[in-house]
């Protein structure tokens, strides 16, 4: 086993924001945060709290305000602009609109800090071109328009061109935004195979916390001025998830990773069975106002098993059949 502590990118004390007249506009300040070589990262936060200003930051598009930024041990201020255009990729939520431009064309783009003056593609810039247009399942689509693509497979052309770079470190912001959930997955699944595959590091925004959480090796979570890093895993341990959102009409349940909208708790009730459909029938039991309770209530909830495909709620000696969970919730509330 090879232990994976590479590490790529470190933030220390880094103050971000913009110049305004003879002052600052800080966003954030006081970031601290490492990224490793074949990592996935995550970064969270409500919107405005600073997420596409720090990824511009961390790439060179937008200089700091302090602090310091290093890339494989050297300052990014060290770095020349070829450089660095060598070292990092970055695709930005704007969607790339070229009625005459190919995949094959907008993938070459990311050969530019490898090319002469004229940008003349050769055999080698070629090679590696094709092999990201291999890697991202675009091959069908090469010689196709960009503006005859759909949004995943547009999603999918930008990431073959930073892929093409050939950078270690690729930076997206909100990558998945505007896709459906089948085109988010297909492109979380291929940044994830890339992270661990080809051994980039990728640090992407996103609001699908969920997605993140179960993907992301590590997460970036940026609440008011802080930013807390760490696995999932650590953030949900340490309550750090309590502090996105200011609602309280919102819960967090550290056990399942998700989060629901608090409701009036309309009583308990008990659930009999195991498997798969108690899983199920706790969620919407739950998200109908209810608590689960260990102990046998006065109306409670008997799980189909062996040959009885129904649900049975079981109520002052009465027995009513469901032949689902939502016919089952629906008596539930009229019961209530």
């Amino acid at each position: 086993m090879k232990l994976r502590d590479e590490i790529i990118l470190t933030i220390s004390a880094l103050k971000i924001g913009y110049k305004a007249g003879n002052g600052e506009k800080v966003v954030l300040q006081d970031l601290n945060a490492t990224a490793r070589k074949g990592e996935l990262i995550a970064i969270i936060g409500k919107n405005g709290a600073g997420k596409s200003t720090l990824l511009r930051t961390i790439t060179g598009l937008q200089a700091s305000l302090g602090g310091e930024i290093c890339y494989e041990g050297k300052n990014i201020l060290n770095h020349s602009r070829l450089e660095l255009a060598r070292k990092v990729g970055y695709i930005s939520t704007e969607t790339v609109r070229a009625s005459n431009m190919s995949v094959y064309d907008l993938v070459a783009l990311g050969r530019f800090p490898y090319t002469d003056w004229t940008g003349r593609i050769n055999n080698e810039n070629n090679s590696f071109i094709m092999d990201a247009i291999m890697k991202t399942g675009m091959m069908p689509f090469c010689s196709r328009y960009i503006a005859e693509l759909s949004d995943g497979e547009r999603q999918r052309a930008m990431i073959a061109r930073i892929l093409a770079q050939d950078t270690g470190l690729m930076v997206m912001d909100e990558p998945t935004a505007f896709l459906d959930i089948g085109s988010k997955y297909e492109i979380l699944h291929l940044m994830n195979n890339l992270a661990k595959t080809a051994g980039k590091t990728i640090i992407f925004s996103t609001h699908d916390l969920q997605m993140a959480i179960s993907q992301a090796d590590k997460i970036w979570l940026i609440t008011g001025m802080e930013l807390m890093e760490g696995a999932p895993e650590d953030l949900m341990i340490r309550g750090d998830f309590d502090h996105i959102f200011d609602s309280s009409n919102l819960r967090y349940n550290s056990d399942q990773g998700t989060f629901t909208f608090r409701s009036d708790e309309k009583g308990s009730i008990y659930i009999k069975g195991e498997g798969i459909l108690r899983h199920w029938t706790e969620k919407a039991v739950m998200r109908a106002g209810f608590v689960v309770s260990e102990e046998k209530t006065d109306t409670f909830i008997i799980i189909p098993s062996g040959d009885s495909i129904n649900w049975m709620l079981v109520s002052q000696g009465s027995i009513v059949e469901c032949r689902s969970i939502y016919e089952l919730v629906g008596k539930l509330t009229i019961e209530e």
